[in-house]
């Protein structure tokens, strides 16, 4: 059914129901509160795939809370802002969906439980299901096998994380690498094992299968006495594609509302009065981990990160601040912001990973218009360089890639708070507004949104799976189509003429207050056009104009993805950190104001 609330009450109702995060034995997660007795969790997709749909899923959570189910959704352990087990398992997920079911219980009061999972979420929440009595459940494109699984995670390996030239990094013999994000063997073995055909109990009273194909899955759990409902899944592509181009699929969203909300009814969500913070009771969403603990940040008109320090008290150390990427939520590509905060952590440095306005788990904007390159982005690093200077005296650094780099090369140069930046990647220091953002990425992250486009064709993909499409042939033939126009739309941005004073010059006013800006680019990145063009076409006068050379990483992804990469990022900004630490300051101690040279 769907449910009948006058639009006005239910504006009044709901806005004021802000969701809040909670952690659940070393799980982190958002709670969305409702008034209704149906409980729903949301068992989002794994790796790359829910990297892409973080923000539409938030939105899937915001719609179902709305219809009066009270919601949950949150990040599997070795995943997002959770907690990282020695050994991860199978059975830490399905337990984390279990440990979720029994918070909404205790927690929020629910007497019926609805599981919502997508992709591979879909297949573990069937799992959990099985050992975790509920009542409805849906499959929003489930593997009916784990092997299924693992075939297209590896054909996902070769159309993503390219590098420079369109070329992939060769399969590492004992691991699966998608998007930045790593299977170890144990891991896959028993991914391997899953078939969901095999069930031995039925999951739920209703269930519903959103699928291409129904396949033996809906057979097998009719006949085990539920009452399954199959339809396609037209907006897959817009979920998992790519975090940048992802969208949120309104049909498909407002079947599985209406279906988990099947019988809430009207009157009672208008006499429902959400608690404050979303809870019916306080609940603690710190987390912590050997070396380090963490905390949610809420500051600013709606921004969200998570605050990550040592697990001792130094006032005076060192607070890196990682700016996001494109659409790229705070815990980063292939979760490497978390991992890279932790490890600092570990080493006496405090960190702030945080999601500009529209982008993860901070607010809209406004104009609903994309965030990267957005003007007003330098003001939410703003705020960000606000709050943690508010809460401490040490030097702050920060630390961004492509877009994050520019937004964060905006701040250093206009924010005397700020001591240095780490830019990686960094794609332009002047953004022309007459370019198409659009056009751009589309080229220069091609691979992705391919794939998005290849869900689309059924046939396609089938084919794929099995192997009879070459796709290193496609890749290469893409980089070759897509190559002249990157080079002219590249000459464009790089161009003089966009006003305010030369790079250089701003780089110099950086250093003269006593502040340090540092490049790292992947070998053949497009931005180091932008590099050569503004800063020196020789490597020995970027050295001198910067006061270090420049350091380039070869056989690596513009995400950074490889694991060297990732070694070779967290020593430069280690040794920046240092480097800002023994250098006196003499804003430290006093709320500097930032400048407004553009």
């Amino acid at each position: 059914m769907t449910i009948n609330v006058p639009p006005d009450a239910a504006t009044e109702i709901f806005v004021s129901a802000r969701a809040g995060p909670v952690a659940i034995d070393g799980i982190f997660g958002w709670f969305h509160p409702g008034p209704g007795r149906r409980g729903v969790v949301l068992c989002g997709a794994q790796g790359f795939e829910q990297m892409a749909a973080h923000r539409p899923w938030r939105r899937l959570a915001e719609a179902i809370a709305a219809s009066g189910c009270p919601t949950l959704r949150f990040d599997y352990p070795g995943e997002g802002d959770s907690r990282d087990p020695a050994d991860l398992r199978i059975a830490d997920w399905v337990g984390s969906i279990r440990r979720a079911v029994r918070h909404l219980r205790e927690e929020a009061g629910a007497e019926e439980i609805a599981l919502v999972g997508l992709r591979f979420g879909a297949t573990l929440a069937a799992l959990a299901a099985q050992a975790e009595p509920v009542d409805r459940l849906v499959l929003m494109a489930p593997f009916a096998t784990g092997r299924a699984y693992l075939r297209e995670m590896r054909m996902r390996a070769h159309v993503i994380d390219r590098r420079p030239n369109g070329s992939t990094a060769p399969p590492e013999p004992d691991r699966l690498v998608v998007g930045g994000f790593s299977l170890e063997p144990e891991l896959a073995r028993e991914i391997g094992s899953i078939d969901l055909a095999a069930a031995t109990r039925r999951p739920a009273a209703h269930v519903v299968l959103l699928a291409p194909e129904a396949g033996a899955v809906a057979a097998r759990y009719a006949a085990l006495g539920s009452t399954v409902t199959t339809a396609p899944f037209a907006g897959i592509a817009k979920l998992v594609g790519d975090p940048i181009f992802a969208e949120t699929p309104d049909d498909d969203v407002t079947r599985v509302v209406t279906f988990v909300s099947d019988g809430i009814e009207a009157s009672e969500i208008l006499a429902w009065r959400p608690p404050v913070d979303g809870h019916r009771r306080p609940h603690a969403a710190g987390i912590s981990g050997p070396g380090w603990t963490e905390e949610p940040a809420r500051f600013g008109p709606g921004l969200f990160g998570i605050m990550c320090g040592p697990d001792r008290t130094d006032t005076g150390a060192a607070t890196v601040i990682f700016v996001s990427t494109g659409m790229t939520v705070h815990s980063g590509w292939g979760r490497q912001t978390t991992l890279l905060a932790r490890g600092l952590a570990r080493k006496g440095i405090a960190s702030l990973r945080f999601d500009l306005t529209g982008v993860g788990d901070s607010e809209e904007r406004a104009d609903r218009a994309s965030p990267l390159y957005a003007r007003d982005a330098e003001d939410d690093v703003r705020l960000a360089v606000k709050h943690v200077a508010e809460r401490g005296q040490g030097p702050i650094v920060l630390a961004g890639t492509c877009s994050g780099a520019y937004a964060a090369f905006k701040a250093v140069c206009h924010d005397p708070r700020v001591d240095g930046a780490l830019l990686v990647n960094l794609y332009c220091f002047d953004w022309d507004p007459a370019q198409s953002i659009d056009a751009i990425l589309r080229q220069t992250h091609g691979s992705a949104s391919d794939y998005a486009a290849l869900l689309r064709h059924g046939s396609t993909w089938r084919r794929l799976l099995r192997g009879e499409i070459n796709t290193p042939a496609i890749a290469l033939a893409i980089v070759r189509r897509i190559g002249p126009n990157l080079r002219r739309g590249i000459q464009r941005l790089v161009r003089d003429g966009l006003g305010g004073p030369s790079v250089r010059r701003r780089i110099a006013r950086v250093q003269a207050r006593g502040a340090t800006i540092r490049l790292l680019y992947s070998e053949g990145d497009p931005g180091l056009a932008a590099l050569r063009r503004h800063v020196g076409r020789s490597p020995e006068r970027v050295a001198r104009v910067l006061g270090a050379p420049v350091e380039t990483v070869r056989g690596t992804d513009h995400n950074l993805s490889t694991p060297d990469a990732q070694v070779r990022l967290a020593a430069q900004l280690r040794a920046l950190v240092r480097a800002v630490a023994s250098r006196p300051c003499p804003h430290r101690g006093r709320a500097a104001s930032p400048t407004t040279t553009p």
